[in-house]
């Protein structure tokens, strides 16, 4: 069987596959993304697609910040790979959009000129909420290994702060205009907490790049939405029959999608209404109401789902009592506390979320869902947990996803695993030690600060709500 490329992409169209609606070779680079992984393409890269149809300056050069996976995988089909729409209406579609893919460890200063070259006017990035190298007050830290790499050694960073501190110096130095930095990462605030970081790695550097920084780099709140599959053995053996060609590594996600930028950005942009984002002067309003309506109940939905033994979030919908909980939960404990943006509609919103989840054609693997959790927490379910201690509203249902979670962490421990998580160690350490007895084991993982604030971590009605779900989870294995 070919392998994708180019010279393939007519009789890919005579074959009634999507394929690109433009000319790749008059296409050039002005957006550079960080962390090119499933999601990217699925979603930014996609909406870029769309805008090179009629501006060919929206070609993108994406980074790796690890792996040259990527890059070995799509550079030999010239950059092309193949989004599945899988839904109700499924569909193929090939998207063009991506030009290059430049492996940072291999070679930092090639990110760098990247950065500093004038027709880049949009900098992106999708590399996950550990990516950011935070506190738990929202700083920059440190302290972290790969931070204290970047502060010694600037002109070869490892990290995303590292790395657009070096593009943005460069810039600064040669009096080109700053491009707009763009997080598309599940956290609150997810503009101002990277300005924060890039702002106090600079100082670290150079006082002056970092007013610099502050006075003419937009940084905007973004809200990002499609749910998004990892790519297997089935998605591929799928494409290959429709195609008729071998794509390496095509990526899937469902019909629905959505990308809300805050209205903040200078200088040269595409044309954003016409590919259908939202620019919005309350992003915020849309991130909190999408990271803790839908990013909260994904994360329980995983927790509990595992803890009853299924494997995908459709099926952990098709349990009852699982699905009736993940309704409640949004309904009676969410959305009370979500300030919503005007003309959301919070009731249909959560019953399209439901639908969403219910998807048969997307086997969403809950494992996927519960790999990070310690960075994924803070923002999908503790912010809504400080809120209704606040409001002394009922903990007892915000409880069971956290419990869930604590046992999903020392059943992997129990059989000598460590979590995917950056704290993967601390948590093993913590599950080990555990007894079985519910407060002594919730108090063990409350104890983590780098998850728990005090506040959370010594409220007695929080440890009394945790404990006993943790009890009963331990007894029932479901809600």
């Amino acid at each position: 069987m070919n392998a994708l490329k180019q010279a393939e992409l007519r009789a890919l169209a005579a074959r009634g596959v999507q394929v690109p609606a433009y000319d790749r070779d008059r296409v050039g680079i002005g957006i550079v993304h960080f962390g090119p992984g499933a999601f990217h393409r699925v979603h930014q890269a996609c909406y870029f697609d769309d805008a090179l149809v009629n501006d060919p300056r929206w070609g993108i050069a994406a980074v790796s910040l690890q792996s040259s996976g990527v890059r070995d995988a799509l550079g030999p089909q010239d950059h092309l790979y193949t989004l599945a729409v899988l839904d109700e209406t499924p569909g193929m579609r090939v998207i063009g959009a991506l030009k290059e893919v430049i492996v940072a460890p291999e070679s930092p200063s090639a990110v760098s000129e990247r950065l500093a070259n004038p027709g880049v006017a949009l900098v992106t990035a999708t590399v996950t909420e550990k990516g950011y190298c935070l506190r738990a007050d929202g700083g920059l830290d440190l302290s972290h290994p790969e931070i204290a790499h970047d502060l010694a050694y600037p002109s070869a960073p490892r990290t995303l702060i590292g790395h657009l501190c070096a593009g943005l110096a460069r810039r600064h130095a040669s009096d080109i205009a700053a491009p707009n930095i763009v997080s598309c990462d599940n956290l609150a605030d997810n503009g101002p907490r990277l300005r924060r970081a890039v702002v106090e790695l600079a100082r670290r550097q150079d006082a002056d790049l970092a007013r610099w920084i502050e006075d003419e780099v937009p940084f905007p709140r973004t809200m990002v939405d499609s749910i998004t599959p990892a790519t297997d053995t089935a998605l591929r053996e799928v494409v290959a029959d429709r195609l008729g060609v071998l794509d390496r590594w095509p990526v899937q996600r469902e019909a629905f999608s959505q990308w809300v930028i805050e209205d903040c950005m200078r200088g040269a942009q595409p044309d954003w209404a016409a590919l259908g984002v939202t620019i919005s002067g309350n992003v915020a309003g849309f991130e909190r109401t999408k990271l803790r309506l839908l990013n909260g109940a994904h994360s329980s939905l995983a927790y509990l789902g595992l803890a009853a033994g299924h494997e995908t979030v459709a099926q952990a919908m098709s349990d009852p009592a699982i699905a009736s909980f993940v309704r409640r939960l949004m309904i009676e404990d969410i959305a009370p506390l979500v300030v919503a943006p005007r003309g959301l509609d919070v009731p249909a919103y959560i019953e399209s979320i439901l639908r969403r989840f219910r998807n048969p054609a997307l086997r969403y693997q809950l494992v996927q869902i519960a790999g990070d959790s310690s960075q994924k927490l803070p923002f999908r379910l503790l912010g809504t947990v400080r809120d209704a201690v606040d409001a002394k509203r009922p903990l007892d249902r915000l409880c069971l996803p956290i419990a869930a979670w604590f046992q999903f962490i020392r059943r992997k421990a129990l059989r000598g695993e460590r979590a995917v998580d950056p704290l993967a160690d601390q948590l093993f350490e913590i599950a080990v030690a555990c007894t079985g007895e519910a407060e002594h084991d919730v108090r063990a993982f409350l104890a983590l600060d780098r998850v728990f604030p005090a506040s959370l971590a010594g409220h007695a009605e929080l440890v009394r709500g945790l404990s006993a779900a943790y009890e009963l989870l331990q007894q029932r294995r479901q809600p």
